[in-house]
């Protein structure tokens, strides 16, 4: 029995050991990430003042292709968004990717980093499409840079929109400040919809859960919890913002959904009125997970 009891002990202790453990290292990752923002958003910012890239896609890839600035690449050679020779007249250095030995571009500092970057972006044909996208449209960013080929990576777009609404990059998008709402100013109607058993609205050019609030006669607080989503969320025209709370499965006959690009679990979530917690728990996935183009994902 004391020997039981023993092991019984040793197993509770070695777990919370592992767990201690994992939770350090986890720390030290969003300590980094919010360290890596505080650095270089001005940086970020200042680029898209000059080049029209939304900050938080620069950013969003800055932390993604450097390791919030602590891998090998970048701290060998400053370079903090993953770019190759293809070309390059100035410093290289060789670093194990898609192939052993790759060359990489080499820079003086993180700041031509980042103005190279913005360059690649923009002075290459194949990007141009992206150029066409509103400055607030991260989602259209990400979607199109992987389509465009910038990575390999099949979960790109989705990667750069869970880093960026994690960490509310998007806030950097707009650095103008915003205006107050006039308070004459007419309020915009919506349709309200019904979709399975929810109430819905589609967000209109310009929206924000504020104005829709005044529209349907809820306030932005209780928008903010049915959604999912903090109040000052940038909102899309054609985006689906309920008027209740989500459901914890999918009405029939929706069983499965297959991820496409640029979709994260919350924009799923949205589609079929689920709550995000129930979508991961349904397909047993932890919080940390990305969904894949071509992942099948259960809806009930």
């Amino acid at each position: 029995m004391n020997n039981i009891y023993r092991i019984f002990i040793l197993s509770l202790c070695l777990l919370f050991a592992l767990f201690t453990q994992t939770e350090a290292v986890a720390g030290e990752a969003l300590s980094a990430y919010h360290k890596y923002i505080r650095k270089y958003k001005e940086l970020a910012i200042e680029q898209q003042n000059k080049y029209k890239i939304p900050a938080s896609i620069t950013l969003a890839q800055g932390l993604l292709e450097s390791g919030a600035g602590q891998s090998d690449l970048a701290r060998r050679s400053n370079n903090h968004f993953g770019i190759k020779c293809h070309g390059w007249n100035g410093k290289k250095v060789y670093h194990d990717d898609d192939r052993r030995g790759e060359c990489f571009r080499k820079y003086n500092k993180v700041e031509d980093s980042y103005e190279d970057h913005s360059k690649f972006l923009a002075l290459r044909p194949r990007y141009a499409s992206l150029f066409r996208l509103d400055i607030r449209d991260y989602k259209g960013w990400a979607k199109g840079l992987q389509k465009c080929g910038y990575a390999t990576d099949r979960k790109y777009a989705n990667k750069l929109i869970k880093v960026i609404e994690d960490y509310k990059l998007y806030e950097y998008d707009s650095s103008k400040k915003k205006k107050r709402e006039k308070k004459n100013e007419p309020i915009v109607q919506h349709t309200i919809y019904r979709s399975g058993g929810l109430l819905y609205v589609h967000a209109k050019a310009g929206d924000s859960l504020e104005k829709i609030a005044k529209s349907v006669g809820k306030s932005a607080r209780k928008l903010s919890k049915y959604n999912e989503i903090p109040k000052d969320f940038p909102l899309q025209p054609g985006d689906i913002i309920y008027l209740e709370k989500k459901k914890k499965k999918a009405d029939k006959p929706h069983y499965e959904h297959v991820v496409q690009i640029g979709e994260s679990m919350h924009s799923i979530s949205q589609i079929y009125g689920i709550q995000v917690k129930s979508l991961y728990k349904i397909n047993k996935k932890a919080e940390d997970y990305i969904p894949e183009e071509g992942d099948v994902l259960r809806l009930r």
